[in-house]
């Protein structure tokens, strides 16, 4: 512990692979891989720039002096050209040129598109393993019987994988639009102060091919295939808005399969890990809290609120630029996906090691099964000569009557007792328990987890097979 607050996002929560992608470390060695690509490419298209400057510059990409920067942007309240002091005081030869023609937002901007490009590749590794566990749950528990409800009330029959198709299709739906995001988002490159390049189509004595090709050849050298074709000083923060809106669709997935996990819980049909000597409560010594998926919950509340901020963000920009964005954006874009890091590892952790309870489940069903046959007698009587609205208010009495004695009184469902021994129905309790054992009741929940998984998932899985993370883990 220490003196200081210390976000739990990093204390608690993310994995160190994530903490790394948004560590002061990848950003400010980022920003002095920008001012390489810089002066190299300025150098290719003709600026007077030397090989041995670019390789002094490469030689200092690490050693960064934070104190030396800290007390830089004490003097000056600018962080970019902090830290620009602080390289070109490594760099003595190269300092004449580095950053030459460039403003904060070349080395600021781009390093963000960066950032987020690499923790979205994170987030797909993680969302695709999170959909292949899922999978396999789903495969596993294709048969397995289970009651399905609509506003927590008993509905009909469903299987525990056909559930889990639902959780599955959601983040099919998130995985697709991660793809879009990940394919249409582009480094700013290098467009001045404004964005009209001025300062560079200076330095190039006019020549705009070479400006633009100044843009192509940062955005290959940074891995980008292209930048925007327009922007101000920024580039749009719409994009943020965008990015973050994955982010927060993986988190509304998220914590709609974790409000599931907790009902189950309570219903005793699904427990989640629990180690050996893990605590549940400090009073109940018996309790068995669902505490991951409340985490889920919790973690996923945060992102889906936080997309308030890139919205508003790129609503208030001013013309080509404006700063109030700047102390938003480095709090709220990292900890959207810190937390998602941890959400996705969470989702992985209950689904690959939560028990599944098939005999409290069918419990539940048989509990419940009796009112749900109702709707197949009534069909069955009718076809052997019985008056469909007698028989209709028959069974509404009936009903109304067994419920009332379940919940008075904690009977056990005895409707088809009721039924069989009502003249009104002719029903022997032999046909009763045949009507009772059909399985149409669960419709075609079976089939459609089999053909869900075979034609759908599969293929992707398949697909990015290499894109797995095989080691995730959660730290409390």
């Amino acid at each position: 512990m220490t003196e200081f607050y210390e976000n739990p996002l990093n204390t608690r929560y993310a994995s160190d692979e994530m903490k790394r992608i948004f560590s002061a470390d990848k950003k400010f060695s980022t920003w002095r891989k920008l001012w390489v690509a810089l002066a190299e490419s300025e150098k290719e298209l003709g600026l007077d720039i030397t090989d041995e400057q670019i390789a002094e510059m490469k030689a200092h990409l690490y050693d960064i002096d934070y104190e030396k920067a800290a007390a830089y942007e004490k003097a000056l309240r600018h962080d970019v050209m902090a830290h620009l002091k602080t390289y070109c005081e490594l760099c003595p030869t190269a300092k004449p040129i580095v950053h030459l023609g460039a403003t904060s937002c070349y080395v600021g901007d781009n390093t963000d598109i960066i950032v987020m490009k690499e923790g979205l590749l994170r987030i797909r590794k993680l969302l695709l393993t999170c959909i292949r566990s899922l999978y396999d749950f789903a495969e596993r528990n294709k048969s397995v019987k289970t009651l399905a409800y609509t506003h927590f009330q008993a509905a009909q029959p469903t299987t525990v994988g056909k559930r889990a198709t639902l959780w599955l299709q959601d983040l099919l739906f998130d995985l697709n639009n991660l793809d879009f995001q990940l394919s249409n988002l582009r480094l700013l490159g290098c467009k001045g102060t404004t964005g009209t390049a001025a300062s560079f189509l200076t330095l190039f004595g006019g020549d705009k091919k070479k400006v633009v090709e100044l843009d192509k050849k940062i955005a290959e050298k940074m891995g980008f295939e292209s930048t925007y074709d327009v922007s101000g000083q920024t580039y749009s923060r719409k994009v943020d808005f965008f990015v973050l809106s994955v982010l927060s669709g993986i988190a509304q997935s998220a914590s709609k399969f974790s409000s599931d996990i907790r009902l189950l819980s309570h219903l005793k049909e699904f427990d989640e890990p629990f180690e050996s000597g893990q605590v549940g409560s400090s009073a109940m010594a018996y309790k068995r809290n669902p505490m991951r998926s409340e985490r889920i919950a919790s973690l996923s509340r945060y992102v889906i609120s936080n997309l308030t901020n890139p919205a508003f963000t790129a609503a208030s920009q001013w013309f080509e630029r404006t700063l109030d964005d700047s102390a938003n954006r480095r709090i709220s874009v990292p900890e959207a996906f810190l937390a998602v890091d941890a959400v996705l590892s969470l989702y992985i952790n209950i689904v690959q090691n939560g028990v599944v309870y098939p005999l409290v489940a069918e419990k539940h069903l048989n509990e419940e099964l009796p009112f749900l046959a109702t709707e197949n007698i009534l069909m069955y009587c009718v076809e052997k000569g019985g008056d469909r609205q007698a028989l209709h208010e028959a069974i509404r009495k009936h009903s109304v009557e067994t419920a009332k004695e379940i919940k008075l009184y904690g009977k056990d469902n005895e409707v088809l007792k009721k039924i069989v021994a009502d003249p009104t129905f002719g029903l022997t309790e032999e046909e009763a328990k045949k009507i009772l054992a059909d399985n149409s009741y669960f419709g075609c929940a079976e089939s459609q987890t089999e053909t869900f998984l075979t034609e759908t998932v599969k293929p992707i899985l398949e697909k990015n097979k290499n894109d797995l993370d095989e080691k995730v883990g959660i730290k409390v």
